[in-house]
């Protein structure tokens, strides 16, 4: 059986901040398999890497990411929350990420957060990006908001998606077929037989979020899951090697 592949949830958000190119280098120089990102809009339509639609929790701003042009989300500090060191990390835009990742061979799962603030055209955006910098065989696009990913397949069929969700989805497989996604993302505590043999069986995927501990990532990597999605990707991989 094929080890999981190890997915950087924000980058190695463990050890720099989330979803800022510190984090992001150092998934890569951690070894990663994988990194995970959100994304959202700014106010003039720039797509921009963050996990909360408001400000206050990774920056020095307050308000929302949508009333913020690129240019006054650029003047905030996203480092010095976690930690002096990262001092006057900025928000990166998608763009200059796929830049970055170029050259990397790894996975890259791009989570769209369209909801509770929806952002319209974001799937066009994002889908431009991907087919602009990237292989697409190397990119998931996985949301919350399932009819955002129906949107990317109409846009782009080829595009693999990832549904995300948090528990209580039946047959998770057939669900997903119905959505013609390539993966799930189940939160961790959903990683049962039933739905790992479920998936085997119809060919859908797992990537499964976001599990830290040594113990449980190297049982859910031995039942079969194909992606995990943590903070720690040393700790990962080292459980799993």
């Amino acid at each position: 059986m094929n080890k999981s592949k190890i997915i950087a949830h924000r980058g190695a958000s463990k050890y720099a901040p989330e979803n800022t190119i510190a984090a992001f280098k150092k998934a890569m120089e951690l070894g990663s398999d994988g990194i995970e990102l959100d994304v959202q809009l700014s106010s003039d339509g720039h797509i921009v890497v963050i996990h909360d639609e408001k400000l206050e929790r990774t920056s020095n701003g307050s308000g929302l990411v949508k009333d913020k042009t690129l240019k006054e989300l650029r003047e905030l500090d996203f480092g010095s929350w976690f930690s002096p060191e990262f001092k006057g990390e900025t928000i990166p835009t998608l763009t200059e990420i796929m830049e970055l990742l170029q050259d990397w061979e790894g996975l890259l799962n791009i989570e769209i957060k369209s909801g509770p603030v929806i952002y319209p055209e974001i799937e066009e955006k994002v889908v431009s990006l991907v087919n602009k910098f990237s292989n697409k065989n190397r990119v998931i696009i996985s949301s919350f908001n399932h009819y955002s990913l129906v949107k990317i397949k109409k846009i782009d069929p080829d595009i693999k998606t990832g549904i995300l969700y948090v528990a209580g989805l039946y047959e998770p497989w057939t669900y997903a077929k119905k959505l013609d996604a390539y993966a799930i993302h189940p939160l961790f505590y959903n990683i049962v037989p039933e739905v790992v043999f479920g998936c085997l069986e119809n060919g859908i995927s797992i990537n499964t979020y976001t599990v830290d501990d040594p113990y449980m990532i190297k049982r859910i990597s031995e039942i079969g899951v194909q992606g995990i999605i943590t903070n720690v990707p040393d700790v990962a991989l080292n459980a799993i090697n």
